[in-house]
């Protein structure tokens, strides 16, 4: 298990795109996701994350990717937008010789003050691949729900990956979110 770093908050810009994708890559295909515990390299082949749909991310309303910066650079980020009248949360990496850390809890718990406070939203969505139970369960103990509700893999489209197996698929997960007293 790793040291939760010092790090500190900031949002991403254009200009952070290429080291988004690395990281992003980094914690969820090929070799190197292996050495944490979100790896899809047994799932997935390809790119995790595109860089055009990342660079709309970044520019429209209520949309922006939170990172978690070090000394060592970028340690973490999420993606948080407005959906349907919800927060959603998405593209979730933390750099995989620091997951375990704590790290990824508070990245998570900024997205969900982020949603709440700042953009007075009721809840956080996210979707995950439903054959990801470990994922799923991490999300469980932090007050999110399987909703039953899922989401076709967009098979054809190599911009989410190259799938090895027929049988993917996204569950929505959900949590309420609450005011956050100051």
């Amino acid at each position: 298990m790793s040291r939760l770093p010092q790090f500190r908050f900031r949002h991403a810009t254009p200009a952070d795109i290429p080291a988004l994708v690395e990281l992003v890559t980094s914690a969820y295909r090929g070799e190197s996701s292996r050495r944490g515990w979100t790896t899809e390299a047994d799932l997935l082949d390809g790119q995790r994350v595109d860089p055009e749909l990342l660079r709309q991310d970044l520019v429209r309303p209520r949309s922006l990717v939170l990172l978690a910066e070090g000394g060592d650079g970028l340690l973490a980020c999420a993606h948080v937008a407005e959906e349907d009248g919800a927060g959603y949360f998405g593209m979730f990496a933390v750099r995989p010789d620091l997951q375990g850390g704590g790290l990824g809890k508070a990245v998570l718990a900024e997205a969900e003050r982020i949603a709440a406070e700042d953009w007075g939203l009721p809840a956080m969505r996210m979707t995950v691949i439903d054959l990801r139970e470990e994922l799923i369960a991490y999300y469980q103990r932090r007050g999110y729900r399987r909703t039953g509700v899922h989401k076709p893999f967009p098979y054809g489209d190599e911009r989410f990956g190259i799938p090895h197996r027929p049988d993917l698929r996204f569950e929505v997960l959900e949590k309420p979110l609450r005011e956050v007293v100051a």
